[in-house]
């Protein structure tokens, strides 16, 4: 329900030009930019927004992916509001880094425009690269449209960064079928998102480097100490899903476009087969049911929106009742467990 709708306004423009203007909106204090097909079009535009100073953000042009995640988290780790994108090779390239990212609880926000990865080469869309990283302790939200782009990166903002979490967080949408393609959308007005995000500022100041201070920043932690910070970081992530829920609620009493929070579930009342999705598959995927439904098939759909933490509970709460599962994902396991691995966590 909305309490008060503010005014938006509505812009035609790509996927990954989405992404760049709700950065935009949150104010970040450091990007890290390095191009990538099909993500370039994101730092391109982020540039652009800086060369015509409409943001006041440092803009670091590094030499790889590697150094880009370096510097996002170096920079978070000193107190700033970071941001970077990639996509697929670069994500690989990067996979050391973001391991460090997660250790260090750092709350750095990137975009992942899905495609294929190593070493079958490929310039096509696929989650590949998603699941590649999926167990070193992201957050992960998967968005299905250009809209959700927009939505999606500002709630993640507000739930990386918050007291209770602080974990970097990763907003993953298909590459060339999203990234590329031009829809209407509506743009929150900026002071209406400051307002959104503001309540980060009533929260306990994190840790953070200061100068002159004493603080161990990647040191070793040995036996039980490495074991506590482990523990905490999984209890963190735990709360990552609650937390969700809430942002995306609150988020939606503002501007008019909830999604469900961790799952969005679409005529799953009665269904007794459930399709699950993810993505850009998804639209399609409603369509279809639809023309099921006029034709008696009973016949819902779940939405997968956070990846990681995988919201566990509320899959079981609404698949319980259907007789048949049905996987559309763009992704594999190859762990000796079928395709539609997204669910595979827990008996």
């Amino acid at each position: 329900m909305v309490k008060q709708l503010r005014k938006q306004e509505t812009r035609v423009i790509t996927g990954n030009a989405c992404s760049a203007y709700a950065v935009k909106l949150c104010r970040p204090d450091v990007i890290a930019l390095y191009p990538i097909t099909p993500q370039s079009e994101v730092v391109e535009q982020l540039t652009k927004f800086k060369a015509d100073g409409q943001i006041d953000a440092e803009m670091v042009e590094v030499e790889g992916e590697n150094s880009a995640m370096n510097t996002v988290t170096a920079a978070c780790v000193a107190g700033g509001r970071v941001y970077t994108a990639t996509a697929s090779y670069g994500l690989v390239f990067m996979y050391d880094a973001m391991m460090q990212t997660s250790g260090f609880r750092a709350p750095v926000v990137m975009t992942n425009v899905n495609r294929e990865i190593p070493g079958i080469h490929a310039v096509s869309t696929s989650q590949q690269d998603l699941i590649a990283v999926r167990d070193i302790g992201w957050l992960q939200i998967i968005v299905e449209d250009d809209q959700e782009i927009v939505d999606a990166t500002i709630q993640a903002y507000r739930l990386a960064e918050d007291f209770d979490i602080q974990l970097p967080i990763m907003v993953n949408y298909d590459g060339y079928y999203v990234s590329y393609s031009a829809e209407a959308v509506k743009i929150p007005m900026q002071e209406d998102v400051d307002e959104f995000l503001s309540v980060l500022k009533t929260q306990p100041k994190r840790l953070t480097l200061k100068p002159g201070v004493a603080m161990g920043a990647g040191s070793h932690g040995m036996l039980v100490a490495y074991t506590e910070l482990r523990y905490k970081h999984m209890q963190a992530m735990e709360r990552a899903k609650a937390k969700f829920d809430q942002i995306d609620k609150e988020y939606g009493d503002m501007f008019g476009r909830s999604y469900g929070g961790q799952i969005e579930e679409y005529r799953c009342e009665g269904a007794d087969i459930i399709l699950v999705t993810s993505g850009s598959a998804t639209g399609t995927a409603k369509t279809v049911i639809d023309a099921m439904r006029e034709k008696g098939v009973k016949v819902g759909l779940v939405k997968i929106r956070m990846y990681r933490p995988f919201p566990r509970k509320n899959w079981r709460k609404c698949s319980r009742a259907a007789k048949l599962l049905a996987s559309l994902i763009a992704a594999l396991a190859s762990a000796g467990i079928p395709a539609p691995c997204l669910w595979k966590s827990g008996p």
